[in-house]
């Protein structure tokens, strides 16, 4: 099948899946005029690389579960530590939201938004590392 079908098939734009091509994680037959032809296993892998994907895995991760997934005496424990690391990478990012958040809303809290030029989150943005503001 051509990559406009495989795009189809799988929900991923043709040059996301030109891009798996390019760095290696799927390898479709080549016709004699040059073009692709995917395999039933290649339209597979690249539906297992776009549900990783939306789950945020990076590519080396993806390359990772993809090779485990492949191989049949993996071991789970291989699986669930690339999982659990890309888990607590997704837990820290939750911590540093909700620590901007919390202090975006004092901000908005503390300002007045009236017409007066006086405004405390234009104030924290204009302060400096060392905190001279200046």
């Amino acid at each position: 099948m051509n990559i406009g079908d495989v795009a189809e098939r799988t929900g991923l734009p043709a040059k996301t899946i030109r891009y798996y091509e390019e760095i290696g994680l799927v390898r479709p037959l080549r016709g004699a005029n040059g073009y692709r032809r995917f395999r039933e296993g290649d339209v597979h892998k690249l539906g297992f690389l776009g549900r990783a994907r939306s789950l945020g895995f990076s590519i080396e991760d993806c390359r990772g579960l993809l090779a485990l997934y492949e191989d049949e005496d993996r071991a789970s424990a291989d699986v669930r530590r690339i999982a659990k690391a890309h888990l607590e990478k997704i837990d820290a990012k939750l911590a540093e939201l909700g620590a901007m958040r919390a202090t975006l809303a004092h901000l908005v809290e503390a300002c007045a938004g009236d017409h007066r030029p006086d405004c405390p989150i234009l104030a924290d943005l204009a302060v400096e590392e060392d905190g001279t503001g200046t």
